[in-house]
C-alpha cells in the first residue's frame, strides 16, 4: 500500500494548544532522551497534567507513571513517544483507542524500509490521529512553557514561529535567541514528516494570533501543491522567510533539451518562493534580521531609497551595497533639492545620498529627513550616522527615533546605520527601542533593505492571478493535440522540428515557413521554391534520435542555391553514418536564413522539476545556452507582469533594453512569446520539456527559428488545466454574464484587487443583513480580514463575486470553503441589501453548486439562522435538507448531496 498523504490541518490544534501531556518512554536514566524530555517539560512549567508512561517505573520526576495508554486518567491532547521504534505503531493505535488525537514521535528508525513508518500510519488513520515526526527533536511552545523536546535549553516568548526540518538548527538557533532578545510563538522540529509536514503548519500559523512572522529551515518539500497553497495563504497574512539548503546541487539534467539542463532545481525553489510571497534568505542569523525588518514594515510597491548620512564615505559604501543587491536610488524631485538647499549648508552633496556634514545636528538631521521623506519619488529612507567629535550620534539617534514616531515621514519604511561600537552602541540601541532597525554597518543596512525590496516583489508575484488563458488570441488548441496524438500514435515521445514549430505557431508564435524533406534531392526542390522569395535557406537534419542538431553537425547556414541545399544534405547524410551509423535519418528542413545583425537570440523552455513540476525559462539563447548559463525560471501560469518580471531577472533582460548603437526589442512580442507558452503549460499536461532556441528578438518582433518539445504519450489526453501545477490559475472558464430585472452583470470567481470593492460593498449592507450573514453583529472588517477574503488559492476555495457590467460596484459575493479532505464544503452568500430580491442570491447560488459539483465535492453545506426565512426559502427551493441544530435551536444547518455530472471534466 502506498504511503499517505497529509491530512492537513484536522485534529491538529491539539499539537498547538495542548492541555494536558503524556511521555511514553519517560525515564529516570540520566541523559537518556526520555529523562531530557520529561525533565523540560517538568522544568519548563508546562501547567497542564505531565502523565509518565514507561512500564517499568511506578514514579517519575514525583509523578505517578502509568504502564499503557489504557491506564492514563484520560486521554491526552498531546503525547511525546520516545520509545523504541518497533513499539510506536501500538502505541499509537492505543492513544487513537482512548480518543487521544496526536503525538509528537521523537524515535528514530521508522521508515519505508523495515515497514515500520507505514505501520505507525496504518495505526493512527482509524481515528485521524496526527502524527509530528518521526526523528524529531520535538516542540516548544513557550506562551504555554511547554518544552516538549531534548533540546539543552528553553526558549523565551515572543511572536516569531520557528519550522525546521533539522533538530540541530532547532537548537542552535534556540541557544543564539536567548542573547539576542528573540522570542518564539511555537518551535516545531518536523523530522520526516511522515504525516504532519510544513505544510499543515503553515497553515496552522496562518490563522495564530500569537504569530507575528514564520520562519523555516527547509531541506525537503512534500506535497508541494499542499505547501504552496498554505504559504500563499501564510503569507498574504504575515511576514514568512525561508532558509532552503542544497542550493548548489544541480538538478538531475534532461539530455534532450537544453532547459532540462539549466533549469536547475535550486532556481525552481527560488521561482517558487516567490510567487509563495516568501522571502528566502541565506543564513540562519538572516532569519531574525528579516523576520524583524519585514514584522516592522510593509511591503511597497517600489523600494526606490532616499540615502541621509553625516559621512560622505558611508554614504558611497551604502549605494555601492544597495545596487550589488539590485536596489534602488530615489531621484530627487527638484522640489526637494531646494527643499534641502533652504535646510543644509552650501557644502551638502547636491544630490542622493544627501551627505549633510559631519558636524549635523539633530535639528539638521530631522529637516534632511523630512524633506527626502517628502520626495514623491522615494519609497524607502536610509539614515547613516558616523562617530565625529563635532556632534553627538546619541543625540541624532534620539531625533531619528522622534522623527519615527511622529509620524512626519509618511509612514514610509526607515531603516538606520549607526557605524561604530562604544560610541554607537547607545544610539542603535535607542532606535531599536523606538521600533527603527538599526545595523553596524552599511552592508548590514543595504542588505536589510534587500529584503523590503526582495519581498516586495515577492508579495506583488503572491498578488497576481493569471488566468487559465491569455486574452489576446485565442490559441488552436485541437490542432496542437492532433499533432501530439500522431506522434504518440507513431511511438514517439519527441516531436520533429517541423511539428514543435506547429505546435508553438498554434499558439501564436511566429515561426519561419518550414519544408520537410525526404531525401537532399527534395532538400533541393524544396530550397529552389523557397529562394524565389529569400536570399538564402538553411537545411537541418530531422531525426528521432538527435535532438541537439548542431552538436552532430545537422546544421546548414547561409546556403544560397538549391544545389548548395543539396549538397549540404548529403553531406549531412555523411557526417551522421560516419560518427554515428545506428542513428536514423528521418529527413531534413528548409526554411528561409533570417540573419538580422541587430537582433537578440533568446531562449525560452519549459521543464518538469521534480519538486515543483512544470517551470517556464527565459535567457540567453544560442548555441552556447549552457556556457553563458544566463537564465532564471517562473512558475506557471505566468501574465505579463510576471513575465515581465522574468525577463528583468537575466543580464539578457537588461541588454533587451538597448544600449550603445543596438536598438531595443521589441518586449510585447518576447510577452507575447512567454504568455503562449504559459498556455501551453497550462493546456499540456503532456509536456516535459520545451526549447525554443534561439527566439530571435528585434524591434520588429520576435520568431521561434528552432524549436524541440518532449512530451509523454500517456498524458496527450489529459484535460486542461494541467494537474501538475502547483499554484492554479484564475479559473476564467467561471466567468459569465447574467441579467436580472433587466440589468446586467458579471459573476466571476474573485481577484485580490477586488478588496477595494468592500469598503463601499459593505457600506450599504445593513447590520442586520451583516447579523444574518455573519450569525452576529460584526460593523468592523479589519484588514487582514479583507485581504484574506479576496486573497484566495483557487485550489482550496473559491469565492464568486457579482459586478455590474462596466461598473466597479460589488453587488453581492458567494463564498465556498472545503474541509481538509475536499469532500464537504461551507457556503455563505451576502447580497447587498439594495439589490435584495431581484435573483442576484439565487444566481450566487447556484454557481456554487455547479462548482461544487465539478470540484468533485460530495456536499454542500451552510449554517443560518433559523430566522434567516429568505436563504431557508431559497435553499429549500434547491432541495437543501434543513435541521435545526441540536445544541443551539436558534441555528440551521442547510446541506445538499451533490453528484458529480457524468463526463464532467476535473476542476482541476
Amino acid at each position: 500500500m502506498e504511503e499517505e498523504v497529509a491530512l492537513t490541518i484536522r485534529n491538529l490544534e491539539f499539537v498547538l494548544h495542548p492541555r494536558s501531556i503524556a511521555i511514553f518512554g519517560a525515564s529516570t536514566r540520566p541523559g537518556s532522551v526520555g529523562a531530557v524530555v520529561i525533565e523540560n517539560i517538568v522544568q519548563g512549567g508546562f501547567e497542564g497534567p505531565i502523565w509518565p508512561v514507561n512500564p517499568k517505573h511506578r514514579e517519575i520526576a514525583g509523578r505517578p507513571c502509568y504502564r499503557t495508554a489504557k491506564e492514563l486518567p484520560e486521554a491526552p491532547d498531546l503525547s511525546v513517544i520516545v520509545t523504541p521504534a518497533e513499539t510506536v505503531p501500538g502505541i499509537v493505535r492505543d492513544l487513537g483507542n482512548i480518543g487521544s488525537k496526536a503525538a509528537v514521535v521523537i524515535t528514530a528508525g521508522l521508515t519505508v524500509e523495515n515497514g515500520l513508518k507505514q505501520a505507525m500510519l496504518e495505526a493512527a488513520k482509524p481515528n485521524l490521529f496526527r502524527i509530528v515526526g518521526p526523528n524529531t527533536l520535538g516542540l516548544l511552545t513557550p506562551k504555554l512553557k511547554l518544552n516538549a523536546s531534548f533540546s539543552h535549553c528553553n526558549a523565551s516568548a515572543g511572536g516569531i514561529a520557528l519550522l525546521s526540518q533539522s533538530g540541530a538548527i532547532v537548537t542552535a538557533l534556540v541557544d543564539w535567541s536567548l542573547d539576542n532578545n528573540v522570542g518564539f510563538s511555537h518551535i516545531v522540529s518536523l523530522g520526516d514528516m511522515a504525516d504532519v509536514d510544513v505544510g499543515d503548519y503553515l497553515d496552522l500559523l496562518a490563522s495564530d494570533p500569537s504569530t507575528h512572522a514564520i520562519l523555516m529551515y527547509l531541506e525537503t518539500i512534500p506535497h508541494p501543491r499542499k505547501f504552496m497553497s498554505a504559504a500563499r495563504a501564510a503569507a498574504r497574512l504575515k511576514p514568512v522567510v525561508a532558509i532552503k539548503s542544497g542550493r548548489h546541487d544541480q538538478a538531475a539534467k534532461a539530455a534532450m533539451t537544453h532547459t532540462g539542463a539549466l533549469a536547475g532545481g535550486d532556481r525552481a525553489v527560488t521561482a517558487a518562493f516567490t510567487r509563495a510571497g516568501i522571502l528566502r534568505v541565506g543564513g540562519l542569523i538572516e532569519l531574525f534580521d528579516a523576520a524583524e525588518i519585514l514584522a516592522l514594515l510593509g511591503p511597497l510597491q517600489q523600494t526606490r531609497l532616499g540615502i541621509v548620512t553625516n559621512g560622505g564615505g558611508a554614504g558611497v559604501l551604502a549605494v555601492d551595497d544597495l545596487l550589488d543587491r539590485r536596489c534602488e536610488l530615489a531621484a530627487f524631485a527638484p522640489a526637494t533639492v531646494e527643499r534641502l538647499n533652504a535646510c543644509l549648508p552650501s557644502t551638502w552633496s547636491k544630490g542622493n545620498p544627501v551627505d549633510i556634514i559631519g558636524d549635523a545636528s539633530p535639528r539638521r538631521y530631522a529637516e534632511a529627513i523630512e524633506a527626502v521623506a517628502a520626495d514623491p519619488g522615494t519609497d524607502a529612507l536610509m539614515v547613516l550616522n558616523c562617530p565625529t567629535g563635532l556632534a553627538s550620534s546619541t543625540d541624532a539617534a534620539l531625533a531619528v527615533s522622534s522623527i519615527a514616531r511622529s509620524g512626519k515621514i509618511d509612514g514610509k519604511p526607515l531603516i538606520t546605520c549607526w557605524l561604530g561600537e562604544s560610541t554607537a552602541r547607545q544610539g542603535r540601541h535607542l532606535l531599536q527601542n523606538a521600533g527603527v532597525p538599526s545595523f553596524e554597518t552599511p552592508a548590514e543596512a543595504a542588505q536589510a533593505a534587500s529584503y523590503l525590496s526582495e519581498w516586495s516583489r515577492a508579495q506583488a508575484a503572491l498578488m497576481r492571478v493569471p488566468p487559465e488563458s491569455g486574452s489576446a488570441y485565442m490559441a488552436d488548441r485541437s490542432h496542437a493535440i492532433a499533432i501530439f496524438r500522431a506522434a504518440a500514435a507513431d511511438g514517439r515521445q519527441m516531436l520533429t522540428e517541423a511539428e514543435a514549430k506547429e505546435v508553438i505557431a498554434a499558439y501564436g508564435i511566429a515561426t519561419p515557413k518550414t519544408v520537410v524533406a525526404k531525401s537532399p534531392a527534395d532538400v533541393e526542390k524544396a530550397a529552389a521554391a523557397m529562394l524565389l522569395s529569400a536570399d538564402k535557406v538553411v537545411v537541418k537534419l530531422v531525426s528521432r534520435d538527435i535532438s541537439h542538431k548542431s552538436d552532430v553537425g545537422g546544421v546548414a547556414l547561409d546556403l544560397g542555391s538549391a544545389e548548395a541545399a543539396r549538397d549540404a544534405a548529403e553531406a549531412i547524410c555523411l557526417r551522421i553514418q560516419h560518427s554515428s551509423p545506428d542513428t536514423s535519418v528521418d529527413g531534413f528542413t528548409v526554411q528561409p536564413m533570417i540573419s538580422k545583425r541587430s537582433a537578440y537570440e533568446l531562449l525560452v523552455g519549459i521543464h518538469q522539476d521534480p519538486i515543483f513540476g512544470p517551470v517556464i525559462m527565459f535567457g540567453s539563447g544560442g548555441v552556447a545556452v549552457e556556457l553563458l548559463d544566463d537564465t532564471a525560471v517562473s512558475l506557471p501560469p505566468l501574465d505579463d507582469v510576471l513575465a515581465g518580471d522574468l525577463i528583468d531577472n537575466t543580464r539578457a533582460g537588461r541588454l533587451l533594453a538597448g544600449y550603445r548603437d543596438r536598438e531595443p526589442a521589441n518586449r510585447a512580442a518576447i510577452l507575447g512569446t512567454l504568455d503562449s507558452v504559459s498556455r501551453l503549460v497550462v493546456d499540456f499536461r503532456c509536456i516535459k520539456s520545451m526549447d525554443i532556441n534561439p527566439l530571435l528578438s528585434d524591434r520588429e518582433g520576435a520568431v521561434a527559428l528552432d524549436a524541440r518539445i518532449q512530451f509523454d504519450p500517456s498524458l496527450v489526453e489529459d484535460p486542461a488545466p494541467n494537474a501538475d501545477l502547483v499554484i492554479r490559475p484564475y479559473p476564467s472558464k467561471w466567468e459569465r454574464d447574467i441579467e436580472v430585472k433587466g440589468q446586467r452583470y458579471i459573476i466571476r470567481p474573485i481577484k485580490p484587487t477586488d478588496v477595494a470593492l468592500y469598503p463601499a460593498f459593505l457600506a450599504k449592507v445593513t447590520q442586520e443583513d451583516m447579523r444574518l450573514r455573519f450569525l452576529s453583529p460584526r460593523k468592523h472588517f479589519p484588514d487582514q480580514m479583507l485581504k484574506r477574503m479576496t486573497q484566495l488559492d483557487y485550489d482550496r476555495e473559491i469565492a464568486f463575486v457579482v459586478i455590474a457590467r462596466g461598473g466597479d460596484e460589488l453587488a453581492g459575493i458567494g463564498r465556498l470553503s472545503c474541509d481538509p479532505d475536499h469532500v464537504v464544503a461551507e457556503y455563505a452568500l451576502l447580497v447587498r441589501t439594495d439589490l435584495q430580491a431581484q435573483g442576484i442570491g439565487w444566481e450566487l447560488l447556484n454557481q456554487l453548486i455547479d462548482y461544487a459539483r465539478e470540484d468533485g465535492i460530495s456536499k454542500i453545506e451552510g449554517m443560518m439562522l433559523a430566522e434567516n426565512r429568505k436563504m431557508l426559502s431559497m435553499c429549500r427551493a434547491l432541495g437543501f435538507m434543513i435541521q435545526h441544530e441540536v445544541d443551539d435551536p436558534g441555528l440551521c444547518r442547510a446541506s445538499l448531496r451533490l453528484k458529480p455530472r457524468a463526463n464532467a471534466e476535473a476542476n482541476d
